[in-house]
């Protein structure tokens, strides 16, 4: 092997000490778990342990994530080793919180009394709001984490749900730090300093945990979707769905003309919750406050269905076709006795760019103005 490289699972790969062992097996499609790192970022906090790897050479487990991939490394990543220190740290994880769908090994008949017992903390709910899609959950799984020998954890775990949108349950925190970075490193709000607190080896206090400034908070949920397990969810999202009841609709948020792309999660032609699309142009997953929370005004029951028309003081229904030709002639009654700068336009923000660009040609070259204008313009 070239003195320049090294080899993960066999396969070689170039190593100069400038990415890690995490970043060099995935340029091999090499899959390693993790659940603190954030792909987002370029750093990780290295805080789960998930990600170990044995380094043949020295016999040692180091954590791929922050580990620099050096020269002459050999290293594999599902060695009876490696196996086992994931196993450990997994059980370690779900043993600090009160991760219920393990201890309880998701029978419908126990989660009665674990309710029963739970009622008292506020937004708590027999099945995880996260069932079916955490990341801690479907790694148990995966590893063949013997589950009989979880146990939840015990002592008071905190719970924030002074947000409007959505509720920081901090029996599910694994303490991952990608929340903290999503808000400080993504979208660079700084509302999620690092706990003083933030240990690795030891029990977590309750002034451990991540705590939102919310003066600095932009509402995005950025730290929401970056949340391997059920310790953030949505308020409005909560009990309306678990594990793969939703199928999910890719759209481009309505909200503007930028185009951000969108996961619509819908069951039973009902939108429930929505996500950024990661990696895709041009938002690359994030998504703003209107376009992650802005979505359940569709089913108001005060929505308009049909045009009204004004007469004699009263609103009747009618038609499109009899809407749009009263507009029409209105318009044209306008500009053919005051002239075509007596009438003004202005475009949507929700409408996309297409939308925006026919109604300024509408103004422009048919009705022969420049009063056109746009109602988010700054």
């Amino acid at each position: 092997m070239d003195k320049s490289c090294a080899s993960i699972n066999g396969r070689p790969v170039d190593a100069d000490g400038e990415i890690t062992i995490l970043q060099a097996a995935r340029s091999l499609d090499i899959h390693i778990p993790t659940l603190c790192h954030y792909d987002a970022c370029d750093k990780s906090l290295g805080s789960c342990g998930v990600c170990v790897v044995e380094e043949r050479n020295t016999g040692g487990l180091v954590r791929s994530c922050s580990t620099p991939l050096e020269p002459g490394m050999v290293v594999l990543t599902e060695s009876r080793n490696a196996v086992q220190a994931r196993r450990e740290a997994l059980t370690r994880l779900v043993n600090s919180g009160q991760h219920n769908c393990f201890v309880l090994n998701a029978a419908p008949q126990d989660w009665t009394a674990y309710q029963m017992e739970a009622m008292a903390r506020p937004w708590h709910q027999a099945v995880c709001p996260a069932w079916g899609r955490c990341e801690l959950q479907n790694l148990v799984v995966k590893y063949g984490v013997d589950t009989a020998l979880l146990e939840s954890g015990n002592g008071l775990f905190p719970v924030d749900d002074r947000h409007p949108m959505f509720v920081r349950d901090y029996s599910r925190c694994i303490r991952c730090g990608r929340c903290i970075q999503a808000c400080n490193d993504v979208q660079v709000n700084l509302a999620i300093p690092l706990p003083d607190d933030w240990t690795l080896d030891a029990p977590p206090p309750e002034t451990a945990y991540p705590v939102v400034d919310y003066d600095r908070c932009v509402h995005c949920g950025e730290c929401l979707q970056a949340c391997p397990t059920g310790a953030l969810f949505e308020k409005k999202a909560f009990q309306m769905s678990v594990g793969h009841e939703t199928r999910m609709v890719r759209t481009t948020c309505p909200y503007c003309g930028v185009g951000c792309q969108q996961w619509l999660h819908v069951k039973d032609d009902r939108i429930v919750r929505v996500t950024g699309v990661e990696g895709a142009q041009p938002n690359q997953g994030r998504l703003c406050v209107k376009g992650r929370f802005g979505y359940d005004f569709i089913y108001s029951e005060e929505r308009l269905t049909t045009p009204l028309i004004r007469e004699n003081g009263e609103l009747r229904e009618a038609g499109w076709d009899e809407a749009l030709d009263l507009v029409a002639s209105k318009i044209r009654e306008t500009v053919d006795t005051y002239g075509p700068d007596s009438v003004a336009g202005v475009s949507c923000a929700r409408s996309i760019n297409e939308d925006s660009y026919q109604m300024q040609k509408l103004f422009r070259a048919v009705i022969g103005t420049n009063n056109i204008d746009h109602c988010a313009r700054t």
